[in-house]
């Protein structure tokens, strides 16, 4: 038996002289040298190969586990039915007549639609931990929230996505947009795309835009986006939100000095000239102050509100000529306010015309007796999307994955609009304004 092992070892007694060879034998192969850095090696790489294999089966775990927690979570979405009280949530600092104007909006599409058995229930608060107790007062799985219409109030959200709810918020800020919170809103990434998809290989822009948050979220965008478009970017200059350098702004992006002084110059050679045609020539320049050789075809300005109509007729006073360079704008200047200023007529932006929402503004004229704001589009097309969720008596699952399907389009008031990364996208025009009116040219 052996003393190691439970087993019992069979011998054979050999002659001493063989026992000798063997001794001899095992001493001769303990002196021969052994390459050991290629034992190690392949030990080595034998332990590499063991690790990437415990490594590889535990992303697979891991992955195979999360897919099942997918799976179990799309389970239960799909099983939960959508609650037919709807929370409206306002802030008391909110826009006062934005408030009233989307409540009233919601009333009219209700209406306008025929929903009878949804319910909305208003709900106002003064501060967040207000707000957070509204919500947390109503987590039941399928409820559905409208709002909030600020961001600073929207950046909450997301923590409560685990509930198994849906937010639409009134958000402008894009990376709220995540998770079980969906934002609507005009936002300049789809405006942008739109409009420099429209331009042409021989398009060349250049940007003009405010230093504010809207100014820099522009020149943030511009780059990705002129990636995609057949134009280029050749040239942007900013200025001060409160406007005390925008005319060194215009003149550095226009080359306002250089081209004067190009200007002078053609004028001194003609002057020393007789002949008729070097009169001609210079009687017709007489009437500029500059040169017409811009670096750009395009311009885009990257404004709104006043600061654009003080901003716009700048431009042609330094010598940009709309006639010649063509003047663009973001979806903020589809406003009428904007359509009868005079350095603006002939400009482009992307947009709806107006003709698509004359109903509505007509309708909400008569019912409230006031004047139809251009945002108010978005409260009534968010009625009609979730009038059709109701109507196909969607589970919470389906309306999650209906929302994450950019193919999926929605007829709105402001065009069709679909959902993409959370956030409200709409296959927009081109318009062209004119005479206090815009009207399609793509």
């Amino acid at each position: 038996m052996s003393s190691k092992l439970p087993i019992g070892v069979a011998t054979i007694e050999r002659p001493l002289i063989i026992l000798s060879i063997i001794y001899i034998f095992i001493f001769i192969i303990s002196c021969t040298p052994v390459n050991l850095s290629k034992q190690d090696t392949k030990n080595t790489q034998e332990t590499t190969i063991f690790e990437k294999s415990i490594e590889t089966k535990s992303e697979k775990k891991a992955i195979e586990k999360k897919e099942s927690k997918q799976d179990k979570q799309n389970k239960i979405l799909d099983n939960v039915v959508l609650d037919k009280t709807i929370i409206a949530l306002f802030a008391k600092d909110d826009d006062k007549k934005t408030t009233k104007q989307f409540l009233n909006t919601y009333e009219l599409g209700i209406y306008n639609l025929g929903i009878s058995d949804v319910v909305i229930q208003i709900e106002l608060f003064e501060n967040e931990n207000d707000l957070k107790k509204i919500i947390e007062n109503n987590l039941l799985p399928g409820k559905i929230f409208l709002g909030p219409v600020q961001s600073k109030y929207a950046k909450i959200l997301d923590n409560y996505c685990t509930h198994e709810v849906i937010f639409f918020s009134y958000s402008s800020n894009s990376s709220l947009a995540k998770d079980c919170v969906y934002l609507i809103n005009f936002f300049p990434q789809n405006e942008l795309s739109q409009l420099m998809l429209y331009l042409n290989d021989d398009a060349k822009v250049a940007l003009l835009y405010p230093e504010n948050e809207y100014g820099y979220l522009i020149n943030r965008l511009i780059d990705d986006i002129m990636f995609e478009s057949p134009a280029i970017l050749v040239n942007r200059s900013s200025y001060k939100n409160e406007l005390t350098n925008v005319r060194e702004s215009i003149k550095e992006l226009g080359k306002y000095e250089l081209r004067k002084y190009e200007l002078n110059r053609q004028k001194q050679i003609l002057s020393s000239k007789k002949d008729e045609k070097s009169k001609k020539r210079l009687k017709k320049l007489e009437r500029f102050k500059t040169t017409s050789d811009y670096d750009f075809t395009h311009i885009l300005i990257a404004d709104y509100g006043l600061n654009l109509l003080q901003v716009a007729p700048l431009l042609p006073y330094y010598d940009i000529d709309p006639n010649i360079v063509q003047f663009m704008g973001t979806g903020v200047i589809d406003d009428k306010t904007f359509f009868y200023e005079p350095s603006l007529q002939g400009a482009i932006f992307p947009g709806i015309p107006e003709t698509s929402r004359i109903n509505i503004i007509n309708n909400y004229m008569e019912i409230y007796d006031d004047e139809f704001l251009r945002i108010s589009t978005l409260p009534y097309d968010l009625i009609a999307l979730i009038n059709f969720i109701y109507t196909k008596e969607y589970k919470l699952g389906d309306v999650i994955k209906l929302l994450n399907n950019p193919n999926k389009k929605f007829d709105g008031i402001d065009g069709n609009f679909y959902f993409k990364n959370n956030m409200i996208e709409r296959d927009l025009n081109i318009l062209k304004i004119n005479n206090g009116n815009s009207f399609v040219i793509n």
